[in-house]
């Protein structure tokens, strides 16, 4: 098996957990049998004193296919 890893940003103004989601599921609409995620930095986007965004970057590794074409 070969895997390959890449670097995704994912921001929501609901939490963290929800950037990776975003994150992850914009991903998988083009890369499958992803893995794993690894939550690289957190970043909270500050507007008039309050967090209004958070912004995270995510390391996901997904296996590479065998067969490019079917």
């Amino acid at each position: 098996m070969v895997e390959k890893t890449i670097d995704l940003t994912g921001t929501s103004a609901i939490g963290i957990e929800d950037a990776v989601n975003l994150a992850i599921k914009r991903a998988a609409i083009t890369v499958k049998k992803i893995r794993q995620a690894k939550v690289l930095e957190a970043v909270a986007l500050v507007e008039n004193d309050a967090v209004i965004r958070w912004r995270v970057r995510v390391e996901v590794t997904f296996v590479v296919q065998d067969q490019i074409h079917e």
